[in-house]
């Protein structure tokens, strides 16, 4: 069977295998999405407004320093449930400006530009900055990205990794710990090309696939991943066309025009959320089996259908599990 579920994991990082690097010098300036930010010293604590960055400080051991979190699309890895666990949740979703100030943090890590930007429905980084609160964006939201033009954003240029090491490499920085982040990265990549190369040794033809995040009703036009962001670079990367064209992060297309394009491969995102119906990664199947025209597709009746966590789709360290996670299931399938 082709189908696969996918439960991102982290794995563990033997930081003392990495020669230790020098301690950061601060003061410390970093040019973070445009913005230039001033480091004194390592910050004391941090909020966490998006779940990406959250696993990022994890990750790289900055437990202790969380003060509270925002933003969860699905369960936190399993390797940091029992910490998340002991860190307030201020908000599932969009926390308020007032939560975030009233942790009195040293810094505000944020996922995206829409929650703390220019335009962000939390507060601009101007507001945070009057209240002495540094913020940080993780450059995968802005390296190569008009946040300014529809909902989620448009990319300008491919999604690429780096983007993301450089967020891990910088809040490594930030914080002190750059022998942590070194390692982090250096695990990161080699997994990223044991990936890559298993999926380059198949024979794919010429393989297409869509990455179905969700719909806003389960019958509607739905959300699915166009070119440029972390599903296009992971198609990309394993040798498989999209078959959305549209530069926008998420556009919604219809199930008419999908099905016309005839993926070889759906991808469906499976989260906790339940902000739409089509959340539900079980109403998706149903959805994918019952409707009289998508249920003809041969994604559908060959069983090419692979699961991944929501926030695998969106630039996160989650990312390299996905892609390990799609080579393994393109290596299984009869397409090789």
């Amino acid at each position: 069977m082709f189908r696969r579920s996918f439960t991102a994991a982290g794995s563990a990082v033997l930081w003392l295998a990495v020669p230790v690097h020098a301690e950061t010098a601060y003061p410390l300036t970093l040019t973070n999405c445009g913005v230039d930010v001033t480091f004194e010293a390592a910050p004391e604590s941090v909020v966490t407004v998006g779940q990406a960055a959250t696993e990022i400080l994890y990750s790289l051991g900055l437990g202790d320093k969380v003060q509270g979190t925002s933003v969860w699309f699905t369960d936190v890895l399993p390797e940091f449930e029992v910490l998340n666990a002991g860190i307030e949740r201020i908000a599932d979703n969009d926390p308020s400006f007032e939560s975030v100030v009233a942790k009195r943090p040293g810094l505000v890590a944020v996922q995206y530009e829409w929650h703390v930007g220019a335009q962000g429905i939390v507060a601009t980084r101007e507001q945070f900055a009057d209240l002495g609160i540094p913020t940080y964006t993780l450059p995968a939201d802005c390296i190569g990205k008009d946040n300014t033009a529809g909902s989620d954003g448009t990319r300008l240029e491919q999604y690429e990794m780096d983007s993301l090491y450089q967020g891990i490499t910088e809040l490594a920085q930030i914080f002190d710990v750059g022998d942590r982040g070194d390692a982090l990265v250096a695990d990161l990549r080699a997994r990223e090309a044991a990936a890559i190369e298993k999926a380059q040794a198949l024979t794919l033809g010429n393989a297409t696939a869509v990455f179905w995040f969700s719909s806003a009703e389960m019958d509607i036009d739905p959300y699915v991943a166009g070119q440029g962001g972390a599903p296009a670079n992971m198609m990309q990367a394993l040798g498989l066309e999209n078959v959305v064209s549209s530069d926008e992060e998420w556009p919604v297309v219809s199930w008419e025009t999908i099905s016309r394009a005839n993926p070889t491969i759906i991808v469906a995102a499976r989260m906790e959320r339940r902000r739409f119906e089509a959340d539900d990664i079980d109403k998706k199947l149903e959805f994918l089996r019952s409707d009289p025209v998508v249920s003809l597709m041969d994604a559908v009746t060959k069983d090419r259908v692979v699961i991944l966590d929501a926030h695998s789709m969106d630039p996160s360290i989650r990312n390299i599990a996905a892609l390990e996670t799609l080579a393994d299931a393109l290596a299984e399938s009869d397409l090789k």
